[in-house]
């Protein structure tokens, strides 16, 4: 298994489920197709990701790149930015606490031999 990470990505995790869904279990080369055309935000944030875990796999050289697949594709929540709320105006002089999201973004990569085990 190959994987790399985003860390702290300035994403909330439920939007970035929704790409994680999408390339779940996909050939890696299908997965650089479907992100490159995908509209959303976390498209291009997993496509980077990808890229660096097909990197990490072709440092090993027994590993044929062109049967990679997408075993494990996840969106994890992070902690909140700078670790607090913020605020912003409410009715009548009030204040609304709103909570500005990250997210851990993973991809793990195996062998289509493997990745069927």
């Amino acid at each position: 298994m190959y994987s790399a990470k985003h860390r702290y990505a300035r994403i909330t995790a439920r939007k970035a489920r929704l790409i994680a869904d999408l390339i779940r279990g996909q050939s890696a080369n299908r997965a650089l197709e479907v992100l490159e055309f995908a509209p959303q935000r976390a498209a291009a944030m997993y496509l980077k990701v990808l890229k660096s875990a097909m990197a990490n796999a072709a440092q090993d050289e027994s590993v044929n790149v062109n049967r990679l697949v997408v075993a494990d594709c996840r969106a994890d929540d992070g902690p909140l930015l700078n670790n607090r709320m913020r605020w912003r105006p409410g009715p009548q002089g009030r204040a609304m606490p709103f909570r500005k999201r990250t997210s851990h973004l993973t991809i793990r990569l195996a062998e289509a031999a493997e990745a069927q085990a």
